[in-house]
């Protein structure tokens, strides 16, 4: 998972992402499943040698190839995701021996890098759509860009797309769901009746709710990578048809947040007594 990685880049200090040559394409098709790759041109039927993009099992197969390459040293120097690695050291000297490692495995199973996607020996990096710094993580600048020039929707798949793009990036946004609550409701009534896609009903309360999730993204925390030799500090609160959660830690005369959490009640959550739904916030 992408915050898997991201939290196991607490003592990162020097960071390099490697990123393979069309890394599909490096992975050999058993003889035996060939066929089932065919397909038709104006020339005749093909099949495909190497594994290509838009396969099912395409993903699952090329991870579980960069598990098997670097088994051992993932997680301590190294992590990966799909086609994406990134070497992380808290000194120069061990930054320096840990990429000749992975170098050496990559080598040894035959697979090659892009140089000029590659990224070395960087103090700040991008990094699934997140920069991780000295100081934390935050968004990604670019990302954050594209969402303040994310037009008013007009139909139901534009809710639905900046719902996704600021989704990925709720846990920096304090009660995400609270805040965006009038533009789910238009999904889950526009799932409720037989309306046509383009058709939403916006109000001024799904103004507020494009206008303030915005800003909570432009001002978005930065925040921190669980230090696992402190204590971890859980807030929960609950409204009528939200429950939220921040995740922080204090160490250092320094309260640090490390995620936020939020999500909606459903109907019938939102009739629980207010006891009843403190109680729901800790328990989900």
């Amino acid at each position: 998972r992408v915050d898997d990685t991201l939290n196991s880049l607490r003592e990162a200090k020097y960071i390099s992402t490697l990123d393979l040559r069309s890394g599909y394409w490096q992975v050999e098709i058993d003889p035996d499943s060939r066929d089932k790759t065919a397909f038709i041109t104006h020339r005749g039927l093909y099949e495909f040698l190497v594994m290509p993009f838009g396969l099912s099992s395409a993903p699952a197969t090329f991870q579980r190839l960069m598990d098997i390459v670097l088994a051992g040293i993932k997680w301590e120097s190294c992590l990966v995701y799909i086609d994406d690695i990134i070497v992380f050291s808290p000194t120069f000297e061990q930054h320096v021996h840990d990429l000749s490692i992975v170098f050496d495995r990559l080598t040894n199973a035959g697979l090659t890098l892009k140089a000029s996607k590659c990224d070395f020996c960087r103090r700040e990096l991008k990094y699934l759509g997140h920069l991780i710094t000295a100081e934390g993580i935050k968004p990604d600048p670019g990302l954050v860009a594209s969402v303040q020039l994310f037009p008013q929707p007009t139909k139901i798949k534009d809710i639905q797309s900046f719902l996704g793009l600021t989704g990925y990036y709720r846990k920096f946004i304090k009660d995400y769901a609270e805040i965006a609550e009038p533009l789910i409701s238009q999904l889950r009534s526009h799932q409720k009746s037989n309306r046509a896609m383009n058709h939403i009903e916006w109000s001024d309360k799904c103004t507020k709710a494009f206008e303030e999730l915005k800003t909570a993204l432009t001002q978005a925390p930065i925040l921190q990578t669980p230090n696992f030799n402190e204590p971890f500090i859980l807030e929960i609160d609950a409204c009528d048809y939200g429950l939220g959660a921040i995740l922080s830690q204090e160490y250092d005369n320094q309260q640090f947040v490390i995620a936020y959490a939020s999500r909606t009640q459903t109907a019938a959550e939102r009739n629980y007594f207010p006891t009843e739904k403190e109680a729901l916030a800790i328990y989900w």
